[in-house]
Order: C-alpha cells, then structure tokens, then sequence
C-alpha cells in the first residue's frame, strides 16, 4: 500500500513577509497591489479572522480590514524559499510533486531516509522547514493522494494529521461532498438536487446511477466516496495551464462578461505566479445558455507580462465570438496554456492542449 504525504505552507507569501520583516508580525498582513483591478494574493491568519481570502478582490479586503498591512507580492523571494522547501522534501524521497511554490505530494512509500513511517517523515519535514526557513507547514499523511491534501487541512496552520488505512472510510463518510476532489460549486449543486449532501450518501449511490447521470466522472466519484484513488506522485511533471473559470448566477449577454474577465484573468495571473514556467497562450472559454462551448486562443510575439496584458488579450479574444448579440453565456474562463521554461526562447507559437486546462470551478 501507498504512503502519501502533502505538504502545505501555512499562509505562504504572508508568512515570507511577516518573517523578512518584524514590524508585520501579529498585524493583519494582505499580500496584493492596491487597485480596483487588484486581487488578493494570500492573507495572513490574522488578515483571515477578518474574512479576508486569497483571490478576493483588494478592494473588498480593505473594507472588510481596514487596518490591514498592504504589501506587494515578490514572486522572486517566494521561488527562492520554495527552492529550499523542496530541497528539505528531497532528502526524504525522489517522489515529489510541487502542485504550486507552497504545497507538494510526496510519495513515501519507499523514502530515502531511514525514518521509520510516513508520519515520522512528515514530522521531520515540518521540523526541517521550520528550523531552517522559519515557516510553518501543516501536513497530511494518508494511504490516497486525494486524502492527504485533505488532512493537510485538517489541523491548520501548523498542524499533522494522519489519516490511516482503516480508517478512511469512517473518516470520509460525514465529510460534504464539496471536500471531494473535483466536486466544484456546480457539481455541489448538481449532487444537492438529487440529495447528496455527505460522501457517505454518495458513497450509498449505485455507481451505475451515478455513470448514467455524470458519465465518466460518475465512476470516478463513486470510487473517490469509497477512498479509492490510482492517482500517483509525479516529480517534475510541468505546468501545461492554469485558469479560472465563473459561472453566472444568472445568463449574461456577452457584454456583460468585462469584470468578470477581468476579475478572472486577475485571478489567473496570480496563480500562474506560483510556477517557474511561462505561458505563451491566451484562451477564452465561454458557454453558452444552450451549453454551446467557445473557446478563442492567441499566442502574442511575447508573452503577456502582466494581469492587464492578460485581461486586454482576453477581451479582445471576446470580440472573436461571432454568435448574435441575443445569445446568453452562463459560464466563461480565462487560462494561459502552453507554458515554456523560462530559459527557452519559443522561435514560434506552439500548440495549446485545451484538454490539459484543468479549470478551477470558482
């Protein structure tokens, strides 16, 4: 059997800020540029008792603490630590995978040290992080890869939480379907309409209903909701994309799809931050009323350098949906794709996967 760990940095770039400088520690730190267009990118535990989250717009934040520490993000210093994180991770197995600079999968199944379990190793690695980058780190040991992301968040910020063999299923079962990897706000409502609210209701579907009604996706819930998960630990697998993506609450003209672009492509910017990679490929996704999905990509000379490059290369991809100006969207998203190392010089534009953009259901 698999031994899986994640790895979470509690509140990341705020802790790297509150670290490098004294005077921000114990104050409500929010780590974004000030501006209407501006989105959080990560708030201090502090800056969290106030309602403030990552991904909200700075101007919300403001409102909602208005004591808050306003400092712009440094990506630059953030990759540096995450460099020694991984390295500290390293030490104990081949088998990482970095999900962003701040959280990692770890396979510890046949780990390099010669620490005796895969709790004694998670509770090296948290002890190595802290004494030799001052961060805190929670983590979450478990037999799936899914299950170990969920214990990471069990005892945050600075927490270890263990979740055994034997005890997945008791475990899993009064969770909300939400906690349930690739169960989005949509797929929430769409299981909540059938009166699923728990993963042990879903675990009591038939998984021949749930194929029939979800397809694919359906066989993949019902094994999740039994704790089965094949997926495996990739070191150094590349980002091919990221993106956001929003469904209206209501259906929108194509018109009405500008903030939210541009909230999305905010959104998107920050995240692809977070990798060493360069994305060369815009896309617009949209879909219609009727389910209809668009999508519109450009692959500019030069990559987009900034959230306002990302949201002016968006919306003019908007002005590619030829459809009547009667058509309702319900859904649109915003990704870059088709990412290069930052050492290589693209000589021209390569192809976009959009089988590879994992949309994030926000």
């Amino acid at each position: 059997m698999h031994k899986f760990i994640h790895i979470d940095m509690d509140a990341f770039y705020a802790s790297v800020e509150q670290r490098d400088d004294p005077s921000l520690r114990g104050r409500p730190v929010v780590v974004a540029w000030r501006g209407a267009r501006s989105v959080v990118c990560a708030a201090s535990y502090e800056a969290r008792r106030y309602g403030v989250r990552s991904a909200m717009p700075a101007a919300r934040a403001e409102r909602l603490c208005p004591d808050a520490v306003f400092v712009p993000p440094d990506f630059t210093r953030y990759q540096a630590v995450s460099r020694q994180i991984r390295a500290i991770m390293l030490r104990h197995t081949d088998l990482v995978e970095p999900l962003s600079l701040d959280e990692a999968y770890l396979d510890v199944t046949e780990p390099r040290s010669a620490l005796g379990s895969a709790t004694a190793i998670a509770r090296a690695i948290r002890a190595q992080i802290r004494a030799e980058t001052g961060l805190t780190a929670s983590a979450g040991v478990a037999p799936a890869k899914f299950l170990a992301k969920i214990a990471s968040d069990w005892r945050k910020p600075d927490g270890l939480f263990v979740i055994r063999p034997e005890q997945v299923l008791d475990f899993l079962a009064p969770l909300p379907v939400a906690r349930i990897h690739g169960v989005g706000k949509v797929m929430d409502g769409r299981l909540a309409a059938l009166g699923i609210r728990t993963v042990g209701e879903l675990r009591a579907c038939e998984v021949h209903a749930l194929e029939a009604r979800f397809g694919r996706h359906g066989r993949r819930l019902h094994e999740l909701a039994h704790g089965i998960d094949h997926g495996e630990v990739r070191p150094d697998r590349p980002t091919q994309s990221i993106s956001c993506e929003d469904t209206f609450t209501s259906d929108v003209p194509l018109a009405a799809t500008t903030a939210t672009i541009g909230d999305l492509a905010q959104r998107t910017w920050h995240a692809s931050r977070r990798t060493q990679r360069i994305a060369r490929t815009v896309v617009l996704k949209l879909k219609t009323r009727e389910f209809r999905l668009l999508t519109r990509s450009h692959t500019p000379e030069q990559p987009p350098a900034s959230a306002a490059e990302l949201t002016r290369i968006a919306l003019q991809l908007r002005e590619r949906v030829a459809l009547p100006a009667t058509t309702l969207y319900r859904l649109v998203g915003v990704g870059l794709g088709n990412f290069v190392d930052r050492d290589d010089t693209p000589a021209q534009a390569g192809l976009f996967d959009l089988r590879d953009w994992a949309l994030a259901d926000a």
